[in-house]
């Protein structure tokens, strides 16, 4: 008798291990938030993405619902996702823009984000000292509109000074 119970414990045991297995994949599918990518994302942004998925839809619902992720940049430039000390998202609703500069140290740093209309005007800032993020800074009219990202220590201890026209759709 103890034989048999020995043997269904382990059955049962063996069942259940199985059904946690099976159903992980789906749990964890089902926990991944989803982001809206423009079908005109670039290549590197659709990698980001799927690399990160969790910090692109984070980033999305501070900007608001009906937003779309149209690019996604490691900062400083050119460094390896992996070893990015911020990422740029910006995020378009119609021809209105958002952008978060997203910290990815974990610990409060300066963070400088500015946007403009592509005329100069209709600009917003958000800077300071921040865990998470700075922004969300939004522009009424997104096209081609120019951003600047800051990182550092302080304002006058810059990790990373990054300027670009196409954070938003041009054209």
């Amino acid at each position: 008798m103890f034989n048999l119970r020995a043997g269904l414990r382990a059955v049962t045991a063996a069942a259940m291990l199985t059904l946690g297995v099976l159903a992980v994949p789906q749990a964890v599918a089902a926990d991944q938030p989803a982001v809206a990518v423009a079908k005109s994302a670039d290549a590197s942004t659709r990698a980001l993405v799927r690399a990160d998925p969790q910090a692109a839809a984070a980033a999305a619902t501070v900007c608001g619902s009906g937003y779309t992720l149209f690019r996604a940049v490691p900062l400083p430039e050119g460094t390896d996702p992996n070893q990015r000390l911020a990422t740029l998202f910006s995020y378009q609703n119609g021809s209105k823009g958002c952008a978060i500069l997203d910290n990815n140290l974990g610990v409060s740093r300066y963070m400088y984000l500015h946007v403009c209309k592509v005329d100069g005007t209709g600009c917003a800032t958000d800077s300071g000292s921040f865990t998470e993020y700075a922004g969300p800074v939004y522009v009424s009219a997104s096209l081609c509109a120019p951003v600047t990202a800051k990182m550092g220590k302080s304002s006058s201890s810059l990790f990373f000074t990054f300027k670009t026209d196409y954070m938003f759709t041009c054209g």
